[in-house]
């Protein structure tokens, strides 16, 4: 090869500045393989059941690399794993085992949501248009129904199971936020809106992708149908009634008779085996979360008992987070939980406690009558003795019934830590 010969040295500059541009331009072909995400918003669709279910996403930059948000009415979950797969985008979804692999063509997208912690691993094909900002219709048709205010529903399975919940909806013409509380947790952030006499609701946090459809039964009563992810449908009714409400999440799990305290040891994330009778933890309050890395619930309360613990560790308060996960397997677990521990900045301990199921919780915890929900926590005493068992979390997507369950949490702690050990 024969190489050029430069008779001045500014020559030879832009000839080498030339080669450097060359080659930082194919790095990042080879990086980004191609594939350029337009900042802004995405209206992305999940096709499943028959159905569409829309959620919103927006493109942008962070610390000077490109992230993602899923959108839903308030909250903005940050999406900063983006790597290359073939001829397409691999897009972790935050603390989740799961992913969107995404081609991107323009402003196209068509790709598949991946669910990695099932049983059995699937996948849901998607498709996504930038610029759009619209979860549902674009110009919908005046509302004619007003689903605003409080609504006593009932959700039923295909076998005839059947569940309360509390619908709690604010509407302002055709747009619609709000969600369904229920004795186990909440459906987090819906949004949707009315189109004539039609509801439609939807989500998607990066592990459940939910749509609820409705139309008015009578003129006080609503039926519907909920599709949740690849299979999931219920159908449902609520009666509109502001006086609706749950059991008291206070008394749905409790101790067993001729028990007062709990007794447990599992493996922290390193493999080295933790007691909650060890000296750290004595004299102590004590705050039990039955938690996993899998559970949307799980990670509202976490981000509120995360900083807590950070701002009151000084007055006698520990956390200890029991992780019932997806894989029995030690190593999988806690690899699970280590990125949630990671990415919700927990300072506290985490335990490998055993599998994502309420009856392996309850057999793991035998002075408990039983397990109904991930997350469950339990309010122990510096004496050693559970205080308060608390089934379930209202996550902030409630609004009110969040605001009232921080104020009673402040107000046991604050009891619970003026005692004296």
């Amino acid at each position: 090869m024969k190489l050029p010969v430069f008779n001045t040295p500014v020559k030879l500059f832009l000839f080498l500045a030339l080669i450097l541009t060359t080659m930082i331009t194919a790095c990042t072909s080879t990086t980004s393989n191609n594939q350029t995400i337009t900042p802004g918003m995405w209206r992305v669709v999940l096709h499943t059941q028959g159905q569409e279910i829309p959620f919103l996403m927006e493109a942008a930059e962070k610390d000077g690399k490109s992230v993602l948000y899923l959108v839903n009415d308030k909250e903005r979950i940050l999406l900063d794993s983006i790597q290359p797969q073939g001829d397409s985008l691999k897009i972790g979804l935050h603390i989740f085992d799961a992913d969107l692999i995404a081609k991107v063509e323009g402003g196209k997208m068509t790709g598949r949501f991946v669910k990695n912690d099932t049983q059995t691993p699937y996948s849901i094909p998607f498709t996504a248009e930038h610029g759009k900002n619209n979860r549902f219709a674009e110009a919908p048709a005046k509302a004619t129904l007003n689903v605003d205010g409080k609504w006593q529903v009932v959700f039923t399975d295909a076998e005839g199971s059947s569940y309360d919940a509390v619908g709690v909806f604010s509407q302002n013409g055709n747009n619609v936020k709000g969600t369904f509380l229920t004795e186990t947790g909440d459906y987090r952030y819906l949004d949707g809106q009315v189109e004539g006499d039609q509801l439609k609701l939807s989500t998607f946090d990066g592990n459940h992708a939910y749509l609820f459809t409705a139309k008015p039964a009578t003129d006080s009563t609503l039926k519907g149908e909920f599709y949740s992810g690849m299979t999931g449908r219920e159908s449902w009714t609520a009666t509109r009634n502001e006086n609706a409400k749950l059991a008291d999440a206070d008394s749905l799990t409790f101790l067993k008779p001729g028990y007062d305290a709990l007794s447990f040891t599992f493996p922290n994330l390193e493999g080295e085996k933790v007691s909650l009778s060890d000296p750290k933890y004595k004299g102590k309050v004590v705050l039990v979360q039955l938690v996993g890395s899998w559970c949307p619930n799980c990670m509202d309360e976490t981000m509120f008992l995360a900083p807590y613990y950070d701002q009151n560790k000084d007055r006698g308060l520990e956390i200890i987070g029991l992780g019932f996960e997806r894989s029995p397997e030690f190593d999988k677990a806690a690899a699970r939980l280590s990125k949630m521990k990671d990415r919700l900045n927990i300072n506290y301990d985490l335990l490998v406690a055993g599998v994502s199921e309420k009856d392996a919780a309850a057999q793991a915890l035998p002075a408990l009558n039983k397990v109904m929900s991930f997350p469950t926590t339990i309010f122990i005493g510096r004496d050693g003795k559970v205080r308060k068992i608390h089934t379930g979390f209202s996550g902030p997507g409630t609004g009110k019934y969040y605001e009232d369950w921080v104020k009673e949490f402040n107000k046991t702690m604050d009891e619970l830590l003026a005692e004296k050990a």
